[in-house]
C-alpha cells in the first residue's frame, strides 16, 4: 500500500478527533476547532512550496523533462492550501477578534505569499511556447522558496500581532494541552498524507501524458 493512501485512514480520524475528542478552548469553545484544520493547511502550504523549490533547483542543476511540471503540481497544491489557510484564518479572526480582516501581520503576509505564487502560475501559462519556460519558472520558484520564510516566520514576528503563539515559537514550547496536541498531530499527518497522495496522482497523470505524446 502506497503511503499516500493512508490518508483514507488518517483524514477521517483527524475529522472525528477534531470534533469529538479534542477539548473546547476556554474562551472560543467549539469554534476553536478550526485550529485543527488551519494549522495543518498552513504547514502543507510550506511543504508544497519548499518541495517545488527543491525540484526546481534539481532541474536547473541536473535537468529532467518532467520536473518543471512536477514543481508546478506541488506549487498548485500549495496555492490551494494557502487560500484555505487564509479562509480558515479569517473565520478564526471573526470568532476571536470580531472581524474577518484585521490587517494582522500574519493575515497580510499570507495574502502576499498567495499573490506571489499565483503570479507564478500566470508566468507559467504565459510562457507556454517559450523553450526556456522550465528554466525561467524554476528560477522563480527557487527565488520564492528563499523569500517565503521571511513572510511565514520572520515578518509576522517583527510587528505586534493579534495572532496567538504559533506551534513554532521563540520559546520552543508547544503551548497547548496534551490532548489537543495529539489531535493536532493526527490532523497534521492526515494533511501531509493528502499532499503526498495528490502529488502521486498528479505525477502519474503527467507520466501518462508523456507516454501518449511519445
Amino acid at each position: 500500500m502506497k503511503i499516500g493512501r493512508l490518508v483514507y485512514i488518517f483524514m477521517p480520524a483527524a475529522i472525528l478527533s477534531a470534533f469529538l475528542l479534542a477539548p473546547k478552548a476556554e474562551i472560543l469553545g467549539d469554534s476553536s476547532r478550526v485550529i485543527y484544520f488551519h494549522v495543518p493547511l498552513a504547514m502543507v502550504s510550506v511543504i508544497s512550496f519548499v518541495y517545488a523549490g527543491i525540484i526546481s533547483l534539481v532541474y536547473l542543476l541536473r535537468g529532467g523533462a518532467l520536473l518543471p511540471e512536477k514543481a508546478r503540481n506541488s506549487a498548485g497544491i500549495g496555492i490551494v492550501c494557502t487560500a484555505l489557510t487564509a479562509l480558515t484564518g479569517s473565520l478564526w479572526a471573526k470568532m476571536a477578534w470580531g472581524s474577518y480582516w484585521n490587517w494582522d501581520p500574519r493575515e497580510t503576509s499570507i495574502i502576499i505569499l498567495l499573490l506571489i505564487y499565483t503570479a507564478y502560475l500566470s508566468l507559467y501559462a504565459s510562457l507556454e511556447n517559450n523553450t526556456n519556460r522550465g528554466k525561467i519558472c524554476s528560477a522563480y520558484l527557487i527565488l520564492t522558496m528563499a523569500v517565503m520564510p521571511f513572510f511565514v516566520f520572520v515578518i509576522p514576528r517583527v510587528y505586534h500581532s493579534l495572532h496567538p503563539d504559533t506551534i513554532i515559537n521563540s520559546e520552543g514550547v508547544i503551548k497547548i494541552e496534551t490532548s489537543m496536541r495529539a489531535v493536532l498531530l493526527i490532523s497534521a499527518a492526515a494533511f501531509v498524507l493528502l499532499y503526498i497522495y495528490l502529488m502521486d496522482i498528479k505525477n502519474r497523470l503527467l507520466n501518462i501524458e508523456k507516454v501518449k505524446h511519445e
